[in-house]
């Protein structure tokens, strides 16, 4: 019988799909050193988390890999595909969560709210409302989004029509823009943005593309959010902007090491909001996404080629 390997808890619908047909186990933890040694005798992964550069070699029985997700970068795609490993994700499936998140971003950054929770904590009644001055309200403020896709474009949709913003966009097919986006260049998103969404892919062209010549483009009064990938954003640069109070904040998901350091500085500032790539983590996009995933997986294991096959030319490799 084969073997699944789940790195991430998935919803029961999804595992109950494979139960009828796999063994399934669950790591305990996302480690990787725990992921090397769980998944050394498996034939399939469903992952949430980023893989060990060097799992295929500590997991030579590997046949298939879904991404509970979209981001390919989770997973050593070259070394997959020199060794025959079909890679599947699941575009748009979380669509729905991250924007929501991006509202949610967005409205406690300008309503300042990490601050007044704070000090109503530790400080007076009078002291935390006194904080709640700084508070903004989001109608007619301008986001920018650098990468209007699935994700994108429902942020888009929530601000123009939810919050009555001006919404600015950028992105190499203009043509495919939604209605409620404004086609901008880089220059003018940054320079303009209120808020600027990071929702792009990693890419040769997006890594670094927020650095230390990008950020000076903003404004001191905004705010960045990114639900993308952390390698997008410089994050030594950042972090020297914060400190110099060159933005008013940020909130992150994701950074340019996938897990984040307990010694990282962006822990220590106190304009900084941080989430353990949870953004798209919630019981819908689980249910949806699990059930997928396992229904990929099968297909994959059952050798037959996945609805959104990510490295097609696996298919013709040698396998070891």
């Amino acid at each position: 019988m084969d073997r699944v390997l789940l790195t991430d808890r998935i919803a029961e619908a999804g595992e109950k799909i494979l139960a009828r047909t796999v063994e399934v186990l669950n790591a305990p933890d996302s480690d990787p050193a725990t992921i090397r040694r769980c998944a050394a005798d498996v034939d399939g992964l469903i992952i949430r988390s980023k893989l060990p550069d060097d799992i295929f070699a500590a997991a030579p029985r590997l046949r298939a890999v879904v991404i509970h997700g979209t981001g390919t970068d989770l997973v050593p795609l070259g070394e997959a595909t020199a060794r025959g490993v079909m890679v599947a994700n699941l575009p748009g499936i979380n669509a729905r969560s991250v924007a929501e998140y991006c509202a949610m971003a967005m409205l406690m950054l300008a309503r300042n709210v990490v601050s007044i929770t704070r000090t109503l904590r530790t400080d007076t009644w009078d002291n935390a409302r006194e904080t709640g001055g700084k508070a903004r309200e989001l109608d007619g403020m301008t986001v920018g989004i650098i990468g209007v896709g699935e994700i994108g474009g429902r942020v888009a949709q929530i601000a123009a029509r939810g919050f009555n913003m001006r919404v600015l966009g950028y992105r190499r097919r203009r043509d495919l823009l939604p209605p409620e986006v404004k086609a901008s260049t880089l220059e003018d998103l940054l320079s303009n943005g209120d808020f600027v969404v990071l929702a792009c892919p990693l890419t040769a062209e997006t890594r670094h593309l927020i650095n230390e010549t990008t950020l000076k483009l903003m404004k001191p009064s905004a705010w960045l959010i990114n639900v993308g990938r952390g390698p997008v954003v410089k994050e030594a640069a950042l972090v020297e902007a914060l400190r110099a109070k060159r933005l008013a904040g940020v909130m992150l998901d994701v950074y340019e090491n996938y897990r984040l350091e307990p010694d990282n500085p962006l822990r220590s500032l106190d304009n900084v909001i941080l989430t353990p790539h949870l953004a798209a983590v919630t019981r819908e996009s689980r249910a949806r996404a699990s059930v997928a995933a396992a229904e990929e997986m099968l297909r994959m294991l059952a050798g037959q080629r996945p609805t959104n096959l990510v490295n097609p030319e696996a298919l013709n490799a040698k396998r070891p």
